[in-house]
């Protein structure tokens, strides 16, 4: 049965996809996931394994920009790749995704009405929700006991935190934070505006101890840095290690993201992929992952198998006064002008 959906959901597309379909047989009980560091909920992967009886094996990366720049790159071998919402635009105008006409998936009627049809991916012709939050930042409250809720915590850090400051390796998000700190557009072409970003983060920059997207638990954890560029549920987890850390809600917003299964060109084994994002959409499954990562998801009647020490922790219910900024696809003008800014800092 799920040979047949698949052949139909395939034949209104490229004579490429139709290729594919016929690899994803001949690569049967296999699936290839390329997915954010430590972003796989390692319960959810034993179950589908268990029904399935297909094997997973799992890569990972700590950006947006790596994993369009391996997918560029071509051949790859991934089944499922889990961009965020402003990168999809952007493997789809490249040609670097296959459709999944997400309405025709068993379970779409699963996803919350806020993910059908979004702005990044009209249709769900390409993505389903993975995973939804925001970014900020935290902070050890042992050591610097003031108001955290500021970014010039963060961009101009007190004495106490000096040397101590952990930043994400990655233009996107890194520059988003400071873009909002300084009232500066997402999006700007601005030489001007994007100098101001440039003097931000070259000024703190002698206070930064790592430029990295990975390990981020483990040195807030450990003390080795003291306030950490952070996702709010990594935030959370890393509070259930070492209670002292605090995430903080700038009143000028934060960033918020979605994160979505993706199925990339060149896929092998596609009707394992559509396997997989079928069984994320049932809520006991997809429950599993949000338990593991600690961030919300996209399906409705999850809540009812989400555990309950999830229920009501301060990261994942931002104040209602603090505004969540979603990232969006920047023209190329403005990504260009944004890695100029990165590289420049990273001299």
């Amino acid at each position: 049965m799920m040979k047949i959906r698949t052949a139909k959901r395939l034949l209104g597309y490229s004579f490429g996809a139709i290729t594919v379909a016929s690899g994803a047989a001949q690569a049967e009980g296999d699936l290839f996931i390329y997915n954010w560091t430590d972003y796989t909920a390692p319960e959810l992967i034993e179950k589908f394994e268990a029904e399935t009886g297909i094997s997973v094996s799992i890569d990972t990366y700590d950006s947006n920009e790596t994993l369009l720049a391996k997918l560029q790159a071509g051949g790859t071998g991934y089944d499922i790749v889990v961009p965020g919402q402003g990168f999809v635009p952007i493997l789809v105008e490249e040609n670097l995704l296959l459709p999944i006409n997400g309405p025709e998936l068993l379970g779409y009627e699963n996803i919350t009405e806020q993910f059908k049809d979004p702005e990044w991916d009209p249709g769900n012709a390409y993505t389903i929700p993975w995973q939804w939050g925001t970014t900020s930042f935290t902070v050890n409250t042992d050591v610097f006991e003031g108001d955290l809720n500021s970014y010039d915590v963060l961009f101009q850090p007190p004495e106490e935190l000096q040397g101590k400051v952990g930043m994400f390796r990655s233009a996107e998000e890194a520059i988003f934070q400071a873009q909002i700190a300084l009232g500066v557009p997402q999006c700007s072409e601005d030489p001007a505006e994007m100098t101001k970003v440039l003097d931000l983060m070259k000024a703190q920059k002698p206070y930064v101890l790592t430029y990295s997207s990975t390990g981020i638990l483990e040195r807030l954890v450990s003390g080795d840095v003291l306030i950490s560029q952070n996702w709010n549920g990594y935030s959370m987890r890393s509070r259930m290690e070492n209670p002292s850390l605090e995430y903080a809600y700038p009143p000028e917003g934060v960033p918020a993201w979605v994160d979505s299964l993706a199925v990339p060109k060149g896929s092998e084994n596609y009707e394992n992929a559509i396997t997989f994002l079928e069984f994320v959409l049932r809520p006991e499954n997809i429950a599993l992952q949000s338990n593991f990562a600690g961030y919300a998801n996209g399906v409705t009647g999850s809540e009812g198998y989400m555990a309950e020490d999830l229920i009501g922790q301060p990261e994942l219910s931002a104040p209602a006064d603090v505004p969540l900024i979603f990232g969006k696809t920047c023209s190329p003008e403005a990504v260009d002008l944004r890695n100029l800014v990165w590289t420049t800092l990273l001299e």
